[in-house]
């Protein structure tokens, strides 16, 4: 799993830095210090998330120089898949799926939108997706899902842990 996890972490952070890259500068500072977030340490954090509630929390948050990336750890019970949603901003997200499985519908349009909850992020929601692509994803599975697109579990095979990395441009995440 350790292996697995530093792929990801390294495929997102060269996803991030191509997408977010400025023509060439000197180099004006030193380079900033790697950060670990170790197998047994994510799966310590999942663990101690409450099992009765979707929980998306940061395990961590980087500075990596002009914008910021956080790795969450997700548990989602069976029984509650939740909204389809699209984020407000361009902030990507890499899904690696560490436990379980279920029916992943991306793209589309978000149906029957309503308010935002004040304890959830921005971006539209609605009960479900019409129009995108369907596709069931399982342990070991990594999806990137861009900025702005719609998202949305249709269903769950039973509850599900996974991972996102979020890579933050504009710097707005707090540092863990």
């Amino acid at each position: 799993m350790m292996r697995t996890l530093l792929a990801v972490v390294a495929f997102a952070s060269v996803t991030v830095s191509a997408h977010a890259q400025a023509p060439a500068a000197a180099p004006t500072q030193a380079p900033l210090p790697a950060v670990d977030v170790t197998a047994a340490q994510m799966q310590a954090f999942l663990n101690a998330l409450p099992r009765n509630e979707i929980n998306d929390l940061p395990v961590r948050v980087a500075d990596v120089g002009g914008y910021r990336v956080g790795v969450f750890g997700v548990f989602r019970p069976k029984n509650e898949p939740g909204d389809a949603i699209a984020h407000e901003t361009r902030t990507s997200e890499v899904y690696y799926i560490l436990e379980g499985g279920g029916t992943l519908v991306t793209g589309g349009t978000i149906v029957n939108p309503k308010p935002v909850p004040a304890n959830r992020s921005p971006g539209p929601r609605g009960e479900k997706i019409e129009g995108g692509v369907t596709r069931h994803v399982s342990k070991g599975d990594l999806i990137i899902i861009p900025g702005r697109t719609p998202h949305w579990w249709s269903s769950l095979d039973g509850d599900i842990n996974y991972m996102i990395i979020r890579p933050d441009p504009a710097g707005t995440m707090k540092l863990k």
